[in-house]
């Protein structure tokens, strides 16, 4: 029996629902454009935020910081395991019917692989289609990475992050192996749910992007949170038992193991364009996978754009949704907007999370700039009364300012709301607000962003590169 096949003809065809596509498809559908979008799961409406990243991940943050000593930790990771993948359900549902809801939009559950650069085909459950149009836009997103480790990925106990927070039963011993940014975030959830965590990372030291001084406050926290950081080791073999794996592990020379009940793979996201077959559609790629784009997200081909994390770059939600108003721009708009010059924050949701954004002291001087530093730890910033209102006074806020021009150059924030705080330094950053501005501006009181007031008139140093 043959394989139906229709065809359909569209004037966009978006491949994945994440967040740059999903935000591109309601507003050209909205606006009569054809629209059809092509999502592989249906778990997966909306894309990786909202189902298996930032909701659920945040979600259990918050959850851990709420359990007390004498909360019995299995039974308390199993409910907020459930209340999480509720809200991911009912998000899920909302991003589907945000869509479907639009007369002009279309939404196929499928696998998507170009046929030639207009075309592409499509196997859903029980059919074949090929869909046709004058213009695409890939958002594909990214997928784990294994560590070629010896066992690893054979491993019955090894997890994905997706894994980890889908599952009800709270790992007594959990190893992570890479301390980027989603081990961290793991280590400190899973350590405040209960389980004794241990983290591997290769380089001397986790957070090797930031300053000695602001990595040292952010390691100490950690650590003094019961986390076992193994640094500067090579984890070398993973073996299954019949209770758990035993880990074998190289440092200083010498050989260890670590017997655990799972395992996050935390090696990072690599673009996902495996399956999309980009040769038939003369669409190019970068040596890591990802499709290749200029500033305006064109391919290769000009009526090909790609959004989000399969184009390479930081992978963040944030930047799949400025995408979108690149693409939309090209499209629908004066064709001005670019991803050149963007100013990035970014957040580690650890216990308190640390927020950066644009350069560390050490890239500041390698780039000649004569540089100022402002630097106070949150427990003797009086002007931050809040700390001491919530009892979260851990960490350190730290300013690079140009000496010669007073603007900013970067910031590290490590302290209690420290994800809102950031995006503050990154608006007066883009518009040129000077540091004596943010420091003399009238802040609303208890607040974070009064701290500002305090830690911008502490300038530390001011010397030559």
């Amino acid at each position: 029996m043959s394989t139906p096949n229709r065809t359909l003809q569209s004037d966009i065809l978006i491949i994945g629902f994440g967040k740059g596509g999903k935000t591109a498809a309601a507003t050209l559908g909205r606006s009569g454009k054809r629209v059809v979008l092509v999502e592989q799961s249906e778990r997966m409406y909306g894309g990786t935020c909202p189902n298996v990243g930032c909701v659920p991940t945040k979600g259990l943050v918050h959850r851990s910081q709420r359990r007390r000593p004498e909360d019995p930790a299995q039974d308390w990771y199993a409910r907020s395991v459930q209340e999480v993948q509720q809200t991911r359900e009912m998000m899920r549902r909302g991003n589907f019917d945000n869509l479907s809801s639009i007369e002009t939009v279309t939404v196929i559950t499928g696998r998507a692989s170009f046929a030639d650069p207009h075309t592409v085909t499509v196997v859903t459950g029980d059919e074949h289609l090929t869909v046709t149009a004058d213009t695409i836009l890939i958002n594909t997103g990214s997928e784990p990475v294994v560590p070629d480790v010896p066992g690893l990925a054979t491993s019955r106990y090894i997890r994905s992050s997706t894994d980890l927070i889908e599952t009800a039963t709270l790992p007594e011993r959990l190893a992570i192996v890479g301390g980027g940014y989603l081990g961290i975030e793991f280590a400190a959830i899973y350590r405040r749910f209960g389980s004794q965590v241990t983290l591997f990372e290769r380089t001397a030291r986790i957070l090797g992007r930031e300053d000695d001084d602001v990595a040292a406050v952010a390691t100490h926290i950690l650590v003094d949170e019961g986390i076992h950081l193994v640094t500067a080791a090579q984890v070398t073999e993973v073996r299954d038992g019949d209770n758990g794996a035993t880990i074998g592990y190289d440092k200083d020379g010498e050989q260890h193991t670590l017997e655990v009940d799972a395992i996050l793979a935390a090696a990072g996201r690599a673009p996902a364009t495996r399956d999309l077959n980009l040769a038939a559609a003369g669409v190019r790629t970068t040596a890591a996978g990802a499709v290749e784009v200029d500033e305006h997200l064109r391919t290769s081909q000009p009526h090909i754009f790609a959004l989000g994390d399969v184009r390479g770059g930081p992978q963040f939600t944030y930047l799949s949704l400025d995408d979108s108003r690149v693409v939309l721009d090209q499209l629908t708009g004066e064709g001005l907007r670019s991803t050149a010059d963007r100013i990035v924050p970014r957040t580690l949701f650890m216990t308190p999370p640390l927020a950066t954004v644009g350069m560390t002291e050490r890239e500041a001087r390698k780039a000649g700039h004569r540089v100022k530093i402002a630097r106070e730890a949150v427990a003797e910033i009086v002007a931050m009364p809040r700390a001491y209102a919530v009892e979260e006074t851990r960490g350190v806020m730290k300013f690079v300012i140009d000496a010669a021009t007073d603007r900013i150059l970067g910031a590290a924030i490590l302290s209690i709301d420290a994800q809102e705080i950031i995006n503050t330094v990154a608006l007066a950053m883009r518009h040129g607000v000077t540091a004596a501005e943010l420091r003399d501006a009238v802040y609303t009181h208890p607040s974070s962003t009064e701290a500002f007031n305090e830690v911008l008139a502490t300038i530390v140093r001011a010397d030559e590169p």
